[in-house]
């Protein structure tokens, strides 16, 4: 079913601000990502602070990668599997009482980093349950109808939860401490518990759909192949499969390339550097706002997928060639514009397009793809940009990236023909 024929159902489903089930997971979500920001600054503080080795950070880094690419479509198997309203709720449960003991050790003195890295290894493990459960979620409790403004919402909500809670968290541990701040993200994680508790049933709510089938009756490896082979057998999910993956290895190698650049060659200020940082959430917004206000209105979005993904490879390589953070800023912002769409619209399209029994599985394969190949990306481009420059290689990958998209619009076209 493609978008348009899914907005005559628009009148069997309560709009999403009298939708109480999303509004809590919602607001769960949003939640989470707020506290795990406080997490992020003060573990990685603290490995520094304590270790003072930047090589521990990167085993941690590598660790939750490698985690996340063996265990991700397992993760999304259980998930189609179970009640996703109880794996969510679980999860969270059990991610409170972990980070909260992480939060005591770092208050402890002397506490080993092993046992830092072992639990935080635990609580990406549970991650990756909640992760998939969630968003497999929101298509059964908003309709199709509602999906692209559902998951546009969220994504602002993501960006925004993030750039306050990486502001605020900064302050927060240098006012009280690592601990406290971990300590909050617990918190968060529980109140997420209770407002999915709250939430009640997660379940499809349109009355002309078909119920979701019961696949517990069946072997957890054969349902795990057949995840598989559905997935690989969806033309739209196996395009994604290619392009979302092969896009983030390009955007995020070009990410740390700008973060080098406004160092190296532009010798940014920290106010100005801060800017740099903020100029891709605010772009995304951007974008992602834009997506939500046209809804319905918006027509080809295959179209709009492919052409924003062959404009960011020249952006990127225009950025290579400019000498001021101040020239950077509007480049930046626009790249974090034109990804949204590469991005949201993606994910918007997969809700419709993929059998909600499958949507676990779907979501967890893909964010096993998506951990690895963008630290593939990030190892290379390091080691070359101390040999030749960040600049050079920049420009580099701005032109594979043109390749690639070229490349994308012409072989992907179930992409490129979505309405």
């Amino acid at each position: 079913m493609s978008i348009p024929a899914a907005i005559s159902m628009a009148s069997q489903q309560p709009t999403l601000s009298r939708n109480i089930p999303f509004i809590h997971l919602f607001t769960a979500y949003t939640l989470s990502i707020f506290g795990n920001s406080f997490h992020s600054i003060a573990i990685n503080l603290w490995v520094l602070s304590v270790t003072g080795s930047a090589k521990l950070m990167t085993v941690m880094m590598v660790t939750n990668l490698v985690l996340g690419a063996l265990l991700g479509t397992v993760a999304g198997t259980v998930t189609d599997r179970m009640n996703r309203r109880t794996v969510i709720m679980v999860a969270d449960l059990l991610r409170f009482a972990v980070v909260l003991l992480i939060a005591f050790c770092v208050a402890m003195p002397h506490t080993p980093f092993a046992i830092i890295a072992v639990l935080s290894a635990f609580v990406t493990v549970l991650g990756l349950f909640q992760s998939p459960a969630l968003q497999a979620s929101i298509t059964p409790i908003v309709g199709k109808a509602h999906v692209q403004r559902a998951v546009g919402l969220m994504n602002i909500s993501d960006n925004i939860a993030r750039t306050i809670g990486f502001a605020v968290g900064g302050i927060f541990v240098a006012a009280f401490g690592g601990a406290w701040a971990i300590a909050i993200d617990a918190v968060m994680y529980l109140a997420s518990f209770l407002l999915v508790w709250s939430a009640g049933s997660l379940t499809r709510i349109s009355v002309s759909d078909q119920t979701m089938p019961n696949t517990s009756g069946s072997s957890f490896r054969a349902a795990f192949m057949d995840g598989l082979r559905s997935v690989r057998s969806n033309p739209f999910a196996k395009s994604v499969m290619i392009l979302i993956p092969s896009l983030l290895l390009f955007f995020m190698t070009a990410f740390m390339l700008t973060q080098v650049m406004a160092v190296k060659i532009w010798h940014a200020s920290p106010f100005e550097f801060g800017l740099i940082e903020a100029c891709i959430p605010i772009g995304y917004m951007a974008g992602s706002g834009l997506i939500v206000m046209l809804g319905s209105r918006m027509r080809h979005r295959g179209k709009w997928i492919m052409i924003n993904l062959m404009l960011l490879g020249p952006l990127y390589m225009l950025l290579a060639r400019t000498e001021s953070a101040a020239a950077a800023f509007p480049l930046i912002v626009l790249i974090g514009f034109m990804f949204s769409f590469c991005t949201l619209l993606i994910n918007i399209i997969l809700r419709v397009e993929v059998a909600e029994e499958l949507q676990g599985r779907m979501f967890g394969a893909l964010g096993s793809l998506t951990g690895v190949a963008p630290s593939l990306g990030l190892v290379l481009s390091s080691y070359y940009a101390d040999l030749y420059g960040s600049g050079l290689i920049m420009l580099i990958v701005g032109g594979l990236m043109l390749l690639f998209g070229l490349a994308a619009n012409w072989r992907l076209s179930v992409i490129r023909n979505y309405h």
